[in-house]
């Protein structure tokens, strides 16, 4: 089994092998996966922190060594990009602007210098969970996205929880299967994550929940809208936009 690295800013992870496929989701600059399968010019890779799976070409990531994936397994100290946008700078001095959210804990596997604030490991603190999502506001939605340049539903809450050394799914499905239901709303946090469904009864979308009633979510962008028992209201378009389906506790 090889194992690789990104070593660019953001680079899609595409449903097919082709660049006329949709984007499902990023690779963001420092992350590793499984190498499942390789062609002339993409290989089919497996996030090893989400165990997502998609198709991404082959000049857009470093195969790692063995010594390398054995040091990055290793690394205990993981940290973040803390700034919306970083630069790591090579031996040349040529830049690479990377997003929030990027791992720079594996910078010297590239001999890179990080440029930016470092976005440490807080776990179970709710106020900081908030902090980062607030970072993210007014980015555009794009299917697929991770970073406050485009991003979606659930890649908004993974790219929240991730920064914290906890681990969600890449997919709304999956995500909704994570933590325990909650009753009421009036036992929420801020920090817990609200799933809605559509008319058919599918979970179709994900927000965090934040302060009195209000919550983060993207939708078109992201944005701070109220929840109650029925779903989101949008004071914008004065109707409710999301139907709540069940309120999920991810930290004690």
């Amino acid at each position: 089994m090889q194992f690789g690295i990104c070593h660019l800013s953001a680079v899609p992870v595409r449903e097919n092998a082709d660049n006329l496929s949709a984007m499902q989701s990023q690779l963001l600059y420092g992350d590793c996966f499984k190498i499942k399968e390789s062609r002339k010019f993409w290989s089919r890779v497996e996030t090893l922190n989400d165990k997502f799976e998609g198709w991404v070409l082959n000049n857009q990531f470093r195969v790692l060594t063995e010594d390398e994936y054995a040091s990055i397994i290793e690394n205990k100290n993981i940290c973040f990009n803390g700034d919306l946008v970083s630069y790591v700078s090579d031996e040349s001095e040529e830049l690479i602007a990377i997003p929030l959210g990027a791992n720079i804990g594996f910078c010297e596997i590239f001999q890179h210098l990080f440029e930016g604030q470092q976005h440490l490991i807080k776990k179970s603190l709710r106020n900081s969970l908030v902090d980062t999502a607030i970072l993210y506001l007014n980015s555009p939605f794009v299917l697929g996205g991770k970073t406050p340049f485009g991003i979606d539903p659930s890649g908004f809450t993974q790219m929240i929880y991730k920064m914290h050394g906890i681990m969600l799914f890449r997919t709304i499905e999956q995500q909704a299967t994570q933590g325990y239901p909650l009753s009421f709303i009036e036992e929420s946090e801020p920090g817990d994550l609200a799933f809605f469904d559509d008319k058919d009864g599918v979970i179709d979308h994900v927000g965090m929940l934040l302060q009195n009633n209000y919550i983060i979510h993207v939708h078109e962008k992201v944005r701070i809208d109220r929840i109650d028992h029925t779903g989101i209201f949008n004071t914008e378009e004065r109707m409710y936009s999301h139907k709540l389906r069940v309120i999920k506790k991810i930290i004690e």
